[in-house]
């Protein structure tokens, strides 16, 4: 990353331990002997945030919802997001989908009105945005008070592959049973994220996030070069085959300061037996919207625009003991959920369903020792 990359460094939904859970010498980061029980480290050499991993339909989660971390959240002396003085946080979405690459309509309107609906129901005390409230920077308190951008599509083509992209990959990641057929690196990933902010004109500045959705058999990595090999500890990357299987999505901050998230396109049902879905944590995938992939998607996207609000710049905002943000805390975490097995949800907003994780409350955790809350 240009050597900006700090002792934190991205702030990580991954979905698994990386290289410390691995061990061996063969197969996939994904192996875990215990995976119910077993706490990843959230940093993997300069990458932090990294959490345990979750088998698909293996039930992990326990009813009582304790924190994944080592909480409670501490606050490291930065600013945050959504103060009186920064004002709302406008998240822009971004849905690159460059020739050959088509994006679906219907996904995208979804994760839209999502993000619409977070935005109308600011200030509200019914979903886990709500949470926000009890955390402070050096700008002020944070208020729940967000505003949808524009969404952006983006047709610019994909770049020459930044990661070196694995044969077994091309297949076998996806439900479809497809894989990826490009790699692309968190350097490519800033440089089209900001490609995109200047030539809309959009400012730059704590008071705006950027979350870039990545078009379906892109695979994103740290770092460029090989997927195949740990001689470089810090490489990570999207579900594959490979001892680098690491995360679903991460939020960081450019040197010019523009908080982004990269969202890349979501895996569940997949052949490597790892998802970035609910099928973690019930028996079965849940789309409350009948839209899987969107409704998949939506519960990264919750979690990134959290942590990015509480430690935008993934240094001095609030994370644990353990290096573990407000959404690490909580990820594949979802309470009781209502509806039909199949369509389960947790949060209505605008009137809409949907399923996300819980969000972590300092307060909630002081109190019953646990944390992780639908709404407060």
């Amino acid at each position: 990353m240009n050597g900006f990359v700090s002792p934190r460094g991205c702030a990580v939904l991954a979905l698994l331990a990386l290289m410390a859970i691995a061990g061996g010498t063969g197969g996939s980061a994904l192996a875990a002997s215990n995976p119910c029980t077993a706490k990843a480290s959230p940093r993997s050499g300069h990458f932090a945030g990294v959490i345990r991993a979750v088998p698909a339909d293996l039930g992990c989660v326990n009813a009582d919802d304790p924190a994944n971390g080592d909480p409670p959240l501490i606050w490291h002396n930065g600013p945050v997001m959504g103060t009186s003085a920064t004002g709302p946080v406008v998240v822009t979405p971004i849905f690159w989908h460059p020739a050959g690459h088509p994006m679906a309509a219907g996904y995208q309107s979804l994760i839209s009105r999502y993000l619409g609906d977070v935005a109308h129901d600011s200030g509200k005390h019914t979903n886990v945005f709500s949470t926000l409230t009890e955390y402070f920077g050096t700008n002020g308190t944070i208020k729940y008070q967000l505003r949808e951008g524009t969404p952006i599509n983006d047709t610019n083509p994909l770049p020459a592959d930044g990661c070196i992209l694995a044969n077994k990959d091309r297949s076998g990641i996806y439900s479809d049973g497809s894989g990826y057929d490009s790699c692309i690196d968190d350097d490519q990933v800033q440089a089209e994220t900001a490609s995109v902010v200047a030539a809309h004109k959009l400012p730059v500045n704590i008071s705006h996030m950027y979350v870039l959705f990545i078009p379906k058999h892109v695979e994103t990595c740290f770092l460029p070069g090989t997927t195949s090999s740990l001689k470089r500890q810090q490489q990570a990357c999207t579900i594959n085959h490979e001892k680098s299987a690491g995360y679903c999505a991460y939020h960081f901050i450019t040197p010019s300061r523009m908080v982004y998230a990269n969202m890349s396109y979501p895996i569940y049902n997949s052949p490597v037996g790892y998802t970035c879905g609910s099928d973690a944590s019930f028996n079965g995938l849940q789309s409350p919207n009948n839209n899987a992939d969107a409704d998949v998607q939506i519960s990264p996207t919750s979690h990134e625009i959290m942590e990015a609000i509480t430690d935008p710049d993934t240094e001095t905002g609030w994370y644990d003991a353990a290096l573990y943000e407000n959404g690490d805390e909580c990820a594949y975490m979802y309470g009781t959920p209502q509806g039909t097995a199949g369509h389960y949800y947790n949060q209505v907003i605008n009137q809409h369903h949907y399923l996300t994780q819980e969000e972590f409350s300092n307060n909630d955790f002081l109190r019953t020792g646990l944390g992780c809350l639908q709404y407060k």
